[in-house]
């Protein structure tokens, strides 16, 4: 990173001291637990997982476009994109252990590659800082704070300087941004939970967007209260965000970056799946037990399954014709046939199932164990387990990179593990 933008940007630092306090508050600051799980008064703010607490205590568009307009796409494209390698088939392939990263002082809470050579890592609430790594060689790119001007990127009414909270996020096709959700604005409003016991009084928060040029962030866009998962429509026209503690989600306009709508949905909603007709989105409600069919152009939601306990997260098949949901409280991983709606497969996890994700040529299925600290990989057409590799302590985020065949893993006590899932077996 250039002078200028390390100047620009203050780098978070911590002592061996600190960094050990770091891990200490990430075993009792853990995810998405019901409230009576733990004692309200020792759960820990921006845990996205209040089971930690309990598990540590325990032991543990247009389509009228003319001529002109798709010769115009077409001289737009970049031409030096690579295009990802000819790896063989993901579920032919067993994946092993390459490199364990773990400096400087990561809490990684999500980790996602953006199939262009970047990965960027969210580090949990109390660490402020994201960091952004080179896929092929594991090198650190950038750390960036989580500091931003809204009133510098035309949103006004907050103080000059707010600090967010990163949480998960999503890139765009191109890989040249990713937006960042943030569980919470600094000291607005009352301190956020992850039980939702400061209702109204907790401030609404918002969206970060990352440049890859500018090495910044660029954009704030505003949400509601405790953004969790978000998601873009195919076409990237909306960006959808599911608002942990108001119960519903948020449909932003991209080229704008404002809120066209809210669709009322049920308790902690959390992962996000849209379909290619840019519509028809499916989101889980994690402690309603529920998972909802979201129509985007009427604004309405109905329930479509709730079967098993705490659907997470959500991922679609490369052709949209099967939808994959890990059910973390009930070690489940189901699959359902997104014509019908109608479950197709199950098979067992580890145990606590958290982020979920699919190779691109959609033949293989990665998920996270998060108290068995470990990820699995299975066969997306038989859900038959290829293998299971041990991970990190608290695996909690998991992406698959096209452009090296490698799985990257979170583990939310300080480390990223990356495993090449090339190998013959």
């Amino acid at each position: 990173m250039a002078d200028q933008q390390v100047s620009r940007r203050r780098r978070t630092q911590f002592s061996a001291a600190a960094a050990a306090l770091l891990v200490v508050g990430t075993a009792c600051a853990a995810e998405e637990e019901p409230q009576q799980a733990t004692d309200a008064e020792d759960q820990t703010e921006n845990s996205d997982d209040d089971a930690t607490a309990e598990q540590e205590t325990e032991g543990t568009e247009d389509s009228d476009s003319s001529e002109t307009d798709e010769e115009d796409d077409s001289e737009a494209e970049d031409p030096d994109v690579e295009e990802p390698p000819d790896f063989p088939e993901s579920n032919t392939t067993t994946f092993e252990h390459t490199e364990t990263i773990s400096e400087p002082v990561i809490t990684p809470k999500s980790v996602v590659a953006n199939g262009r050579g970047l990965a960027i890592a969210n580090n949990m609430m109390y660490q402020h800082s994201v960091t952004i790594y080179d896929t092929e060689t594991g090198e650190l790119v950038q750390e960036l704070d989580d500091t931003i001007n809204p009133g510098a990127l035309g949103v006004e009414g907050y103080p000059d300087n707010v600090e967010g909270a990163p949480v998960e996020a999503v890139w765009t096709e191109d890989g040249q941004h990713a937006y960042v959700s943030q569980y919470r604005l600094g000291d607005l409003g009352a301190t956020a939970y992850d039980d939702c016991r400061n209702g109204e009084d907790v401030a609404p928060s918002g969206v970060f967007r990352y440049s890859v040029e500018d090495q910044d962030w660029d954009q704030f866009i505003e949400v509601g209260r405790v953004p969790k998962y978000q998601a873009l429509t195919p076409d990237e026209s909306r960006l959808l965000v599911t608002n942990w503690c108001d119960f519903d989600l948020s449909v932003i306009d991209t080229e704008t970056g404002e809120e066209e709508m809210r669709v009322p949905l049920n308790s902690q909603p959390r992962g996000i799946a849209a379909m290619p007709d840019n519509r028809t989105v499916y989101v889980t409600a994690m402690y309603a037990n529920e998972l909802w069919k979201v129509d985007l152009e009427t604004g309405e939601g109905e329930v479509i399954y709730n079967e098993a306990q705490f659907p997470r997260h959500l991922v679609l098949s490369p052709d949209a014709e099967t939808l994959y949901v890990t059910f973390s409280r009930s070690d489940l991983l189901v699959a359902f046939d997104t014509e019908t709606d109608e479950v197709i497969g199950s098979t067992s996890t580890g145990r606590e199932p958290r982020t979920m994700d699919i190779s691109a040529d959609g033949t293989a299925l990665y998920v996270v164990n998060y108290y068995e600290d470990s990820v699995s990989k299975f066969d997306a057409e038989t859900l038959e387990e290829i293998d299971r590799r041990d991970t990190g302590h608290l695996p909690i985020g998991v992406s698959y990179d096209a452009m090296t065949g490698s799985v990257w893993v979170a583990n939310y006590s300080g480390s990223l593990s990356i495993y090449d899932d090339t190998v013959s077996r």
